[in-house]
């Protein structure tokens, strides 16, 4: 027992190449610190000290958290420029994260064209603006895919998961509206044991009751005019061809057939508003029906316009319109949908029309759009839903460059090159407040990890929107990066809690999360290993080396040599000399 406390007060627990899992950190994943970044403090528009102040550490690459539209427009244009130079300087590559708007043109009001419109034009002249940071090459620019739309609520299943809210959106007015489970009791049937009615089949019942209510109410009032018609027409029969052709002067009708006359009148003008609302019923079918339904539709147009005739009048219009009417209530269009159908159906214009825009301007040097995942819990905030919109942001892309006569195959080639996305890894964990785990986040991951060009870094406990360093919170951030590509993408460590309450540089404790190595070709430990490296430096002896030595003329490996934000002594050390830029 002696000989073993010796062997313990003697050895310390040092470096052990045995023990590369070492330290509290280690996420179990080892990321090279040349794929990774920072990101500046996003409450000021001081990008250059910043950004000079995050280069010092010797972090490679920096993202410029623009993520507020007063941030953003309150930086010069020429500062943009002198961060290429920043950059080309200290060997740096940059990218954007542009201001967080909702991109799809909705609010608490719902959905505006204009909205999105404007939306479109910002994303554009964020892209136009940030080309200034790096005009030879193609800057990662970050968007979110939305920004506080409330999204489906799931809950988790034995099968995998199942709509326990859906928020669905008004299609004609953009208004939205939840749809929640529902109990339903039906006469003659178990009270005590009602029906269960899903979310899914309540949106169903919701477009079924809105259609059926607006074909019946178009029939009321065909009926209510054809009953007019067919009371007063026929007393009058004979005068009317007449009397539309201005051969008869009403007033030479005797007061009764005048007062037949009016009755007539009025109930032709009633009857063609019942038409017209019914073209407008037609055509919100045809616009938001399926190909089947539209198939179906074409071919009601079609017997609509044989049996109006040659000559048609108001009684063969209203009989064939009764035939159409009759028919379109079969034919029920998505009134409402899910808020994610509807969002990537917007927002999928606005990214795509940025983009080709930006191509059409720089050409192969166009920045790349990489749309981000908000936290769990918003709109287009799976990864499904995400690969949904850099799928259809794509084909808007290519739509909008096929038009203007690039060959398919060449829009292809630069919409995937253009359009993809990033995976956030501590937004996504967030669905383990809907009462998800590890397996679904893998899950979720694999689904996007195709798309992904960029990634963000951030660690929490699933409850909190929280950006702590990774290895201090609950993100399997191994399992994840396991699934995602690791060529050519950035990983970018977003630690805003870090900074706003421990006022430390994150990252040495981001290298210890990852285990980066600490030397160039791999060799030799990683981070998460320097804390053994510290305890094994005296051995034991007190103080026996010169530290002012190593401090001023290198040692190789030396903690003394290191500036602070490592973990050294050397307060301010690094590629800029300690001396930030203003």
């Amino acid at each position: 027992m002696a000989e073993e406390g010796y062997l313990n007060n003697f050895y310390q627990g040092g470096y052990s190449s045995l023990k590369p899992g070492y330290g509290d950190l280690f996420t179990g994943y080892n990321v090279s610190a040349g794929s990774l970044g920072m990101t500046t403090d996003p409450r000021t528009a001081n990008i250059l000290k910043d950004a000079s102040s995050k280069l010092s550490s010797g972090v490679k690459h920096i993202e410029l958290a623009l993520v507020s539209p007063e941030i953003f427009d309150s930086i010069p244009k020429q500062h943009f420029k002198e961060i290429n130079r920043l950059g080309k300087l200290v060997g740096s590559t940059i990218s954007v994260h542009g201001p967080v708007m909702d991109s799809a043109g909705m609010s608490q009001q719902g959905f505006s064209e204009a909205a999105r419109e404007a939306e479109e034009r910002r994303i554009a002249d964020v892209i136009e603006r940030s080309h200034e940071i790096n005009p030879e090459g193609n800057i990662n620019v970050v968007f979110h895919s939305a920004e506080g739309i409330p999204g489906t609520e799931w809950q988790p299943t034995p099968e995998g998961k199942k709509a326990k809210k859906i928020i669905a959106v008004d299609r004609k007015t953009g208004q939205m509206i939840p749809i929640e489970a529902e109990q339903r009791y039906y006469p003659g049937q178990n009270l005590e044991n009602p029906e269960f009615s899903p979310p899914e089949k309540e949106l169903e019942i919701a477009n079924r009751s809105q259609w059926a209510n607006k074909i019946d109410q178009v029939f009321f009032n065909k009926e209510r005019a054809d009953e007019i018609l067919n009371k007063n027409g026929v007393q009058i029969t004979h005068l009317i061809e007449d009397l539309k052709e201005h051969n008869i002067n009403p007033e030479s009708l005797t007061p009764t057939q005048q007062e037949v006359w009016r009755h007539y009148v009025a109930a032709e003008n009633y009857l063609q508003d019942v038409h017209k609302t019914a073209n407008e019923l037609f055509s919100t079918a045809y616009k938001y029906g399926t190909e089947e339904q539209r198939t179906m539709l074409k071919n009601l147009s079609e017997k609509y316009k044989e049996n109006l005739g040659q000559n048609p009048n108001p009684l063969n219009e209203s009989r064939a319109m009764q035939d159409l009417l009759n028919s379109m209530k079969a034919v029920t269009p998505d009134l409402y949908v899910p808020i994610e159908k509807f969002a990537v159906e917007k927002s999928s214009k606005t990214f795509g029309n940025a983009a080709f825009e930006a191509y059409k301007k720089f050409k192969d040097k166009a920045p790349i759009i990489s749309i981000e995942n908000p936290p769990a819990g918003f709109a287009l905030s799976t990864g499904e839903d995400l690969k949904n919109l850099v799928k259809a942001s794509r084909e808007q892309f290519v739509k909008k460059a096929v038009n203007t006569g690039i060959s398919e195959q060449q829009a292809r080639e630069q919409a995937e090159k253009l359009i993809g996305a990033t995976w956030d890894v501590g937004h996504i964990n967030m669905i383990r407040k809907q009462g998800f785990g590890n397996k679904e986040l893998i899950k979720e991951t694999e689904e996007i990890a195709p798309y992904v060009k960029h990634i963000h870094l951030s660690d929490n406990f699933g409850f909190q929107h929280t950006e702590l360093p990774m290895g201090m919170g609950n993100v399997p951030l191994k399992e994840m990066l396991e699934k995602l590509p690791e060529k050519d993408v950035k990983k970018i460590v977003e630690a805003g809690n870090w900074w706003q309450h421990f006022q430390t540089n994150p990252l040495k404790e981001s290298m210890q999360g990852v285990g980066s190595p600490m030397y160039m070709f791999g060799s030799g430990p990683n981070w998460n290993q320097t804390i053994g490296l510290q305890q094994g430096y005296f051995s034991g002896y007190g103080q026996m080396l010169p530290p002012k030595n190593y401090q001023m003329w290198g040692s190789g490996f030396s903690m003394a040599s290191l500036p602070t934000e490592l973990g050294g002594q050397m307060p301010g050390g690094g590629r800029m000399s300690g001396t930030p830029m203003e």
